[in-house]
């Protein structure tokens, strides 16, 4: 019990969580002052769905988190993503992340579990960036069936050295600003 309140009382002092709160708290009341109250109650009562597939997918991702993180031997994931991998890192994470299928509740997970076994922040962001302008599940299923192959194909090739250039970014930003020490995810 000591332990989930050490925990709860963590995440709502959490710098982060404090300033998404402040900025939802700075929306609502200007929402209020400019459409009134029943703006606000419509505004939450969309956003039920929305508060629902989070509280019960949350525990579900996390728990993904971890079984990944125990699951990923550090020294491969070190050597293919680490600090040392270079471009071959970036290049591994763009294939990955445009092969990456499911949405935020399967990328994220795997994100935090590849940076808590050594993957270095140019081959995540590279990652991350490449599933979403990459996602070669999304573009089978949804964009070629929905507007043929032309538009899918042009997009495809004028995003394809996006994710790269995000990687070398990261790399340059890491270098001038050292993220903190406990990283993403709170750890």
């Amino acid at each position: 019990m000591k332990t989930l309140l050490s925990a709860l009382r963590a995440i709502l002092f959490d710098r982060y969580f404090l300033f998404a709160a402040g900025v939802a708290l700075a929306s609502g009341l200007a929402l209020y002052h400019l459409r009134g109250r029943e703006a606000v109650v419509a505004a939450l009562i969309d956003d039920i769905p929305v508060f629902t597939l989070l509280i019960a997918f949350l525990p579900a991702v996390l728990l993904l988190s971890a079984i990944i993180e125990v699951m990923l031997p550090k020294g491969l994931v070190e050597r293919w993503l680490g600090v040392g991998s270079g471009f071959k890192g970036i290049a591994v994470a763009t294939v990955a992340g445009a092969f990456t299928p499911g949405g935020p509740f399967v990328s994220f997970p795997l994100v935090l579990a590849l940076y808590r076994a050594g993957a270095d922040w140019a081959p995540l962001v590279t990652y991350i960036t490449s599933w979403s302008l990459l996602s070669v599940a999304r573009t089978l299923v949804f964009e070629i069936p929905l507007v043929g192959v032309e538009l899918p194909l042009v997009r495809y090739l004028a995003c394809i050295v996006l994710p790269p250039i995000a990687g070398l970014t990261a790399r340059y930003i890491a270098r001038i600003y050292r993220p903190p020490a406990e990283g993403i995810g709170g750890r």
